[in-house]
């Protein structure tokens, strides 16, 4: 088992980012970058705890599907999408800093292989895994500068 994780200081307030990233309509896969995320179809729900979706991802011409349901979700602090057929857990965190600052990160759980592959794989997965989370917290940070001028 590996993790990996990317965080960024949004300005924002954590109930606002909370909302956007429990919001598998429009704020969810308003953030994904599109050059990776290819698919998201809400199964079940699609707002919050027990929502149940699939994604499709696509990296380097690698393509990689999941189920995932959204098994924890505390408001305004953490949010929890979890395949459990293939052991990955990704958890929204959120910490507010200030009533309009909050540091959000993208942390993944993953199993690994043994030995030399596992170990290449694991470098692999979690730099392109940094990359993809880089690029859909930029997108959360504009999402939510947008939906802050919409609301004021």
């Amino acid at each position: 088992m590996y993790q990996t994780q990317e965080s960024k200081i949004i300005p924002a307030s954590a109930e606002l980012i909370y909302n956007i990233i429990i919001d598998y309509h429009e704020g969810h896969p308003a953030i994904l970058p599109t050059r990776y995320f290819t698919h998201l179809e809400i199964v079940e729900g699609g707002r919050g705890l027990g929502t149940i979706i699939d994604v499709e991802m696509s990296f380097f011409g690698a393509k990689a599907a999941y189920h995932l349901e959204v098994t924890e979700a505390r408001p305004y602090t953490l949010m929890v999408e979890e395949d459990k057929a293939q052991g990955v857990v990704t958890s929204f965190i959120l910490d507010p800093l200030d009533e309009n600052q909050t540091r959000v990160t993208i942390q993944t759980k993953m199993p690994s292989k043994a030995g030399l592959a596992g170990w290449v794989e694991k470098q692999m997965n979690s730099w392109v895994t940094r990359k993809v989370y880089r690029e859909e917290l930029e997108q959360l940070a504009e999402y939510a500068r947008t939906k802050s001028r919409t609301l004021s």
